[in-house]
């Protein structure tokens, strides 16, 4: 084998590994200083956009992504950081609404009812991203998840012209929460497959405005 041909084989077969690089790097050097960890450096916004997840995990117990989405979004209500929570999250089928169950577990915890909206059509983050500009009239918003989601979620949420900080709950050990640290990086991937394609959110409907 040729050494010319040795090289292309090798630069092809470093693409995917260069593709996950950049991707993560580009994200992450966006997000930088868009992120906070306490609620007494956060500025403040109208609203916080909590993105759902699932409450347990498909063994039953607990989801702690879940559980600390809700204490973070508690912290800024609390802290007049935020005044409304706008949860968006999978509304599939009749078994499975995480924003509801994500409402009524931030009602539990001290949220008035009619201070939270409902997006149930937050099928991906940049679903919920564009339907928070365009169904619910945002301009600016917090969004309220671990970091690593934060920092997708403000990128795609700035090119598609919402300007977003984010409010990081506390991450999950990587023990824990390998498989989901291991997809952001596929799912950073996608962000710019879904730029350079436009991709829609799934569904828009009539406008919901937080006021």
């Amino acid at each position: 084998m040729s050494r010319k041909i040795a090289r292309l084989i090798l630069l092809i077969l470093s693409i995917p590994y260069l593709t996950l690089f950049i991707s993560n790097y580009t994200i992450n050097s966006y997000a930088e200083g868009k992120t906070f960890s306490s609620v007494d450096e956060i500025p403040k916004n109208k609203v916080g956009i909590v993105l759902g997840t699932s409450k347990r995990l498909r063994d039953g117990h607990p989801n702690a992504y879940y559980g600390n989405r809700i204490i973070a979004a508690v912290k800024l209500f609390e802290a007049n950081k935020i005044d409304y929570v706008l949860v968006s999250g999978d509304n599939g089928t009749i078994y499975y609404n995480e924003p509801t169950t994500m409402k009524k577990d931030l009602v539990s915890a001290g949220i008035p009812e009619n201070r939270i909206f409902l997006d149930y059509a937050g099928f991906r983050t940049l679903d919920s991203m564009v339907r928070a500009k365009e169904v619910f009239g945002l301009d600016s918003a917090t969004v309220i998840s671990q970091k690593f989601h934060n920092e997708r979620a403000i990128y795609i949420a700035e090119k598609k012209g919402l300007t977003a900080i984010g409010f990081n709950a506390t991450d999950v050990s990587l023990e824990s929460g390998f498989k989901v640290q291991f997809r952001e990086y596929f799912a950073r991937v996608k962000v710019f497959l879904d730029l350079a394609l436009k991709t829609q959110p799934k569904f828009y409907g009539d406008k919901i405005f937080i006021e």
